[in-house]
C-alpha cells in the first residue's frame, strides 16, 4: 500500500450541522474548509492513500465531523479524538470512539497553558483506559513538559505515547541541541514514538528542510524508524509550502535512512499504531 499521513485536520463550513465550540469564532477557520476531498487532492498524487485525522480544536469534544469523515471512507481514515479526561464515563466514551475508527487521544501539553502535566493524577484514567482500548495518547507538547510525558509512559507501559511534531523543537526559534536531547531521552521508554511532522513550522520552514536533518537523524538514532511516523499537519503544510515538499524530505532526502527505514516512517509505524483492527 501507499504512504500514511499520520496527522491531518479536516473541517467544514457547515456550522449548522457541525457548530464550533464556545470561544472559537468562524473567522479562525483558515482556510474556510478543509474537507476529505480537498485533502486527498493533495495526498493521492504524492502516493498517500491513508490518513490519520486529528480532531480540530475548533470543535472541542464534539468529534462528530471527524467521525463522519471516517465513516464515509473507513479504509482510508482513522482518527485521534479530543475527550474530556475527567468524564466519569470515559471508558464508555473511548469504546464508542474506537468503534468509530478512533485509535488515539489528543492532549495539549503546552508550556504556559493551564493543563496539568501528563503524569498528574487527573490524567491517570485517560492514560490507563487508552491502553486498555488500544488507543495511543498523542500529546501536542513543549519540551519543558517532556519529562512528565516520560513519567507517564513509565507508569503506563501498556499505553503508547506519540509525541506530535518533534515536540515543536525549532518552532519560531533556532533548533536547540539540548531540546533535541530532551526529546531523545524519551526513547528509553519503548512505548514512546515521535511524529516527524509539521516541517513548514520548524526551523526555517522552507523546503527542502535540510536544516531539520540533524534533528531527525538524532531522533532516528535513538528511537529507530519503527517508532517514527511521518505527517504533514495539513492544511497548514500547504498554506506556505506544498504537500510534495513534506513527503520528499523522508522519501528522497535524509541519506542516512535505509529503504526499510523510509518504509517504516512513511507507512509501517502508522499502520501498526492506527490501522490495526
Amino acid at each position: 500500500m501507499g504512504h500514511i499521513d499520520a496527522h491531518v485536520h479536516v473541517w467544514t463550513d457547515d456550522l449548522a450541522r457541525y457548530p464550533l465550540a464556545e470561544g472559537f469564532p468562524a473567522e479562525q477557520m483558515q482556510p474556510p474548509t478543509f474537507t476529505a476531498d480537498e485533502l486527498l487532492g493533495h495526498a493521492r498524487p504524492c502516493g498517500v492513500d491513508r490518513v490519520v485525522l486529528i480532531q480540530m480544536s475548533f470543535y472541542g469534544f464534539d468529534n462528530r465531523y471527524m467521525l463522519d469523515t471516517i465513516a464515509q471512507q473507513p479504509d482510508v481514515f482513522r482518527g485521534v479524538a479530543i475527550v474530556d479526561h475527567t468524564d466519569p464515563r470515559l471508558g464508555q466514551v473511548l469504546a464508542q470512539l474506537r468503534a468509530g475508527g478512533v485509535r488515539g487521544l489528543r492532549v495539549y501539553q503546552l508550556a504556559g497553558g493551564d493543563a496539568a502535566p501528563l503524569d498528574a493524577p487527573e490524567y491517570e484514567a485517560l492514560c490507563a483506559l487508552a491502553g486498555e482500548a488500544g488507543m495511543a495518547v498523542c500529546p501536542l507538547i513543549d519540551v519543558s513538559l517532556l519529562p512528565a510525558a516520560g513519567a507517564a509512559a513509565a507508569r503506563f507501559p501498556g499505553t503508547t505515547f506519540v509525541i506530535d511534531h518533534l515536540a515543536r523543537i525549532g518552532a519560531g526559534r533556532p533548533i536547540d541541541p539540548d531540546e533535541v536531547e530532551a526529546l531523545c531521552a524519551l526513547a528509553r521508554h519503548p512505548n514512546c514514538c515521535v511524529k516527524v511532522s509539521a516541517f513548514y513550522a520548524l526551523g526555517t520552514g522552507k523546503a527542502p528542510y535540510d536544516d531539520l536533518a540533524p534533528m531527525v537523524r538524532r531522533v532516528w538514532e535513538t528511537f529507530g524508524a519503527e517508532r517514527m511516523l511521518w505527517a504533514t499537519d495539513c492544511p497548514y503544510q500547504v498554506q506556505s509550502e506544498t504537500y510534495a515538499d513534506s513527503v520528499a524530505l523522508v522519501r528522497d532526502g535524509l541519506p542516512f535512512l535505509s529503504e526499510a527505514d523510509r518504509a517504516a516512517i512513511l507507512e509501517g509505524t502508522a499502520a501498526r499504531l492506527f490501522f490495526t483492527p
